[in-house]
């Protein structure tokens, strides 16, 4: 099974990093996991709704270069799960063929409207 995550923004803390990194070691005995870090566009201080939305279409420009497989969106509107529930999905995803789930967190805006659509299954984020 791979695992690919593709997030809008950096991690710049340090200790954020170091668990992301520990995280990453454990999941190596299970799947190949691999990380996308894309850049977050920038607005400005108080931006409109219409220049929110290019940021977003340009982010999902983004984002289609490195969704491959079974596409999980991670947004608000999307279903919160237990650990369990989330692996089910996972292990059934990979018997019904799918060698590969990437799961995608948008920036501070959320996700464009493709990018959510193009999802198997949509799942809450808690930030």
């Amino acid at each position: 099974m791979n695992i690919n995550l593709i997030v809008i923004g950096k991690l710049k803390e340090d200790y954020l990093r170091s668990a992301c990194g520990e995280y990453i070691k454990r999941l190596g005995r299970y799947c190949t996991f691999e990380l996308h870090e894309l850049d977050e566009c920038r607005l400005s201080d108080d931006p409109s709704e219409k220049e929110i939305v290019l940021a977003l279409k340009k982010e999902a420009e983004q984002i289609k270069k490195y969704a491959k497989g079974m596409t999980v969106p991670l947004c608000i509107e999307g279903k919160q799960m237990t650990s369990p529930e989330l692996s089910e999905k996972i292990s059934s995803a990979g018997v019904s063929g799918q060698s590969t789930v990437t799961f995608i967190i948008g920036s501070s805006h959320g996700l464009d409207p493709e990018i959510k659509a193009m999802g198997a299954l949509s799942f809450q984020c808690r930030r």
